[in-house]
């Protein structure tokens, strides 16, 4: 009888937990027998992927903080290397988390083992160098960015797979299904007010930095209620030490989609976040502050104009972002104001938002075409 093919993932955030999620869910749905271990979340997890380590275990934000906690990076990457070898997989699969992934990448060649990675590394914004080695370590390359295909083949001459992005699927199936979500003010009674939506990240390091601002901001909004998307793996404690003083502020716990779906406009922290709530057609102010140190930094090395997907991949100015110094009160409530009472932004925003839905749709379910080119190469 023929072994049943093995699957090794590895995910280090909760964006990569979701596509993870996905992902894990396609592969069992086109292989029911595959067997597949990783690291990533709750997701992951409950899509039928044995979990070896959440990924708030692994989650060190900023080139300051990466520095602190070098001690226990090296441990993981040790336990990591051999729990691969021990399960033999059939193929390896990286899901963005670069400085993990690309160092587990190299090594994984060095044994032999075949590797897809499934999300790149943002080269094109910065350590471009990496990628000569990323052409010899990873078998197949699968893209989620119209541009990044471009990128790698006329600057790098490397074919890639770009498979569309998968969250097309996740977003079109959660406005399908709609919400049963009762958001609730500080004395339990349902919400009537229009909501905004705050997301601030999923680590506690730029929680810190981001959710004191944005709720400082609640106050010249008495007439909405500021609502925090707590991120799954972040306690209530946490949160309730910032919100605890506003009168106008609620937390849900794990249902950053839901909160979406009923928001007027948002104020997001940079990365995945800023893609999802365009695709929910929502109004954003995209807030980035990190620590000082690790700001400076990455103002010498990163080569793009843009830090959200929205306005990379649209390539202009679409959303507007307010970094380190420049997110404060005074200028988030300025941007608000303009993308509650301007009617003519909402409109622009909104075509905006069509023209880059049907940008990063045209590929189609990218979840179960990331899954047929992992099978075929596992069968090769």
């Amino acid at each position: 009888m023929p072994q049943q093919p093995r699957y090794y993932i590895i995910a280090g955030e909760a964006s990569g937990d979701l596509h993870g999620s996905n992902l894990v869910a396609a592969l069992k749905k086109l292989q029911p027998g595959c067997i597949i271990r990783g690291w990533g979340g709750s997701r992951m997890q409950a899509a039928g992927m044995d979990l070896v380590k959440h990924y708030k275990d692994l989650a060190f934000m900023g080139f300051a903080e990466v520095v602190m906690n070098l001690k226990t990076i090296f441990r993981n990457l040790s336990f990591c290397k051999k729990d691969i070898l021990a399960f033999r997989p059939d193929v390896l699969v990286l899901i963005d988390y670069p400085g993990f992934n690309l160092r587990i990448a190299k090594w994984a060649k060095e044994q032999g083992l075949k590797v897809i990675y499934y999300i790149s590394p943002q080269v094109w914004a910065w350590k471009e160098g990496r990628v000569k080695m990323m052409k010899r370590c990873i078998d197949q390359m699968l893209v989620i960015l119209p541009f990044e295909q471009e990128y790698y083949k006329n600057k790098w001459n490397w074919e890639v797979a770009y498979i569309g992005h998968p969250l097309i699927e996740e977003i079109d199936q959660k406005k399908k299904a709609g919400t049963d979500l009762i958001i609730k003010d500080a004395n339990g009674h349902p919400v009537t007010r229009p909501v905004i939506a705050l997301l601030p990240g999923s680590r506690k390091q730029e929680i810190e930095k981001k959710l004191p601002v944005m709720l400082a901001v609640s106050k010249n909004f008495p007439d909405y209620q500021f609502v925090v998307a707590q991120a799954p793996a972040v306690e209530d404690a946490f949160y309730k030490q910032f919100t605890g003083s506003y009168p106008n502020i609620s937390t849900v716990q794990n249902r950053t989609y839901d909160i979406l779906l009923q928001a007027t406009a948002a104020l997001v922290t940079s990365g995945t976040a800023t893609l999802e709530t365009a695709l929910f057609g929502v109004p954003e102010v995209v807030c980035y502050k990190g620590s000082e140190i690790s700001y400076q930094i990455a103002k010498r090395v990163i080569s793009i104009q843009y830090i959200s997907l929205v306005n990379l991949i649209m390539n202009r100015e679409v959303v507007k972002e307010l970094i380190q110094g420049a997110m404060n009160e005074q200028n988030i409530t300025a941007e608000l104001n303009a993308l509650l009472f301007n009617e003519q932004r909402r409109l622009q925003i909104k075509n905006d938002y069509n023209q880059l839905y049907r940008l990063l749709a045209a590929e189609g379910d990218a979840s179960r075409k990331a899954a047929e080119i992992i099978i075929n190469s596992a069968a090769q």
